[in-house]
C-alpha cells in the first residue's frame, strides 16, 4: 500500500550525475502518493551533463515525476541554479505540472515560502564559473567517496562521508550554512510567513528560528546525493523522510509506463537543454 502523503519537497536530486541515488528516489516516489509533489531545484543537473550519462534509472525517475503529474498530484518544478535553463520557461503550466522559480502556499492556515535557495549564494549569482567548477569536484568528491562505501560495506563496515565531514570540520563551510539558514528564516519573519522551505545547501534541516519581530520553522529538504532525504507534512505536522532509516519497507522498483512517452523521448527531451 501507498502512503498518503499531503505535501512532499525534494530538492538536489542531481539527475545526469554519477553521484545521483536515482533508484533509491524511484524506490521512495514509488511508495507515497502526494496530494501535492514539490521538486525545489537542482532536480537535473545541467551544469554536469553529459549525453553519454543518463542512465535508465535517471530517466524513470523524470517517468515517474510526469506519471504522478498526469494523475491526481499538483506537481511544482522549482528551478535552482543546476537547472537555471528552466527558468526560461517560468510560469509554463502542462497539465498539473508547473515549473516556477517560488512558490507560496497557504498550508493548514500557515503561510509557507518555497524556493530554491541559490539567490543567497555569492558564489552563484556573481562567479558563476567558480561555482561550476566546485560542482565538479563535488561530484569527483563523491564518486571516490561511493568506491571507499563499497569496500567499507563489503568489509562490513559503516558507510562514511566526506562531504559531511568536511561541512563539519571546515570552520567557514560550518559559517556557510548557518548564514544560509539564518537568512531564509528572517527574510520570512519580515514578510509573515509561517514556513520557509529551502533546498541548495544539502543540509536537511527543520527548527524554529526566533528574533525580535517574531519567529517561522525554517525547513530543509537535503538530498539525493548522500542524504537521501526528503521533507513531509502530513496531519499538520513536518517530518523528514531519510531513505536509509525506511529502506526496508520500500518495495523494489515498480513500472508505470506512461504510453505517450518512451525512454528514447525523454532523453531527447533533455539533451535538448545540453
Amino acid at each position: 500500500m501507498k502512503r498518503n502523503v499531503e505535501l512532499v519537497v525534494i530538492s538536489d536530486v542531481h539527475l545526469g550525475t554519477y553521484g545521483c541515488k536515482a533508484k533509491e528516489l524511484l524506490r521512495y516516489l514509488n511508495s507515497i502518493q502526494p496530494k501535492t509533489l514539490v521538486l525545489n531545484g537542482d532536480i537535473i543537473d545541467i551544469w554536469q551533463f553529459k549525453k553519454s550519462y543518463f542512465p535508465k534509472p535517471h530517466l524513470k525517475v523524470i517517468r515517474k515525476i510526469l506519471s504522478l503529474a498526469t494523475k491526481n498530484t499538483d506537481v511544482y518544478y522549482i528551478t535552482g541554479n543546476h537547472d537555471e535553463m528552466f527558468r526560461k520557461f517560468t510560469d509554463f503550466e502542462l497539465g498539473k505540472l508547473k515549473v516556477c522559480n517560488k512558490i507560496c502556499l497557504n498550508i493548514d492556515q500557515k503561510k509557507t515560502w518555497i524556493f530554491h535557495g541559490d539567490v543567497f549564494d555569492a558564489s552563484v549569482q556573481h562567479s558563476k564559473w567558480i561555482a561550476k567548477l566546485g560542482g565538479k569536484g563535488y561530484d569527483l568528491l563523491i564518486i571516490i567517496n561511493n568506491v571507499v562505501n563499497w569496500f567499507l560495506e563489503k568489509m562490513g563496515k559503516e558507510k562514511y562521508s566526506f562531504s559531511k565531514k568536511i561541512k563539519n570540520n571546515v570552520k567557514k563551510a560550518v559559517k556557510y550554512i548557518g548564514d544560509f539558514e539564518l537568512t531564509a528564516s528572517e527574510l520570512a519573519i519580515d514578510n509573515n510567513y509561517d514556513y520557509v522551505v529551502c533546498g541548495h545547501i544539502h543540509q536537511p534541516q527543520i527548527r524554529e528560528v526566533v528574533n525580535k519581530k517574531g519567529s517561522c520553522t525554517y525547513l530543509n529538504s537535503g538530498d539525493w546525493i548522500e542524504n537521501l532525504s526528503a521533507l513531509e507534512y502530513n496531519n499538520k505536522e513536518w517530518s523528514i523522510f531519510y531513505y536509509d532509516e525506511h529502506k526496508h519497507l520500500l518495495k523494489d522498483d515498480e513500472v508505470e509506463e506512461i504510453q505517450e512517452m518512451d525512454n528514447s523521448a525523454l532523453l531527447k527531451i533533455v539533451t535538448n537543454f545540453s
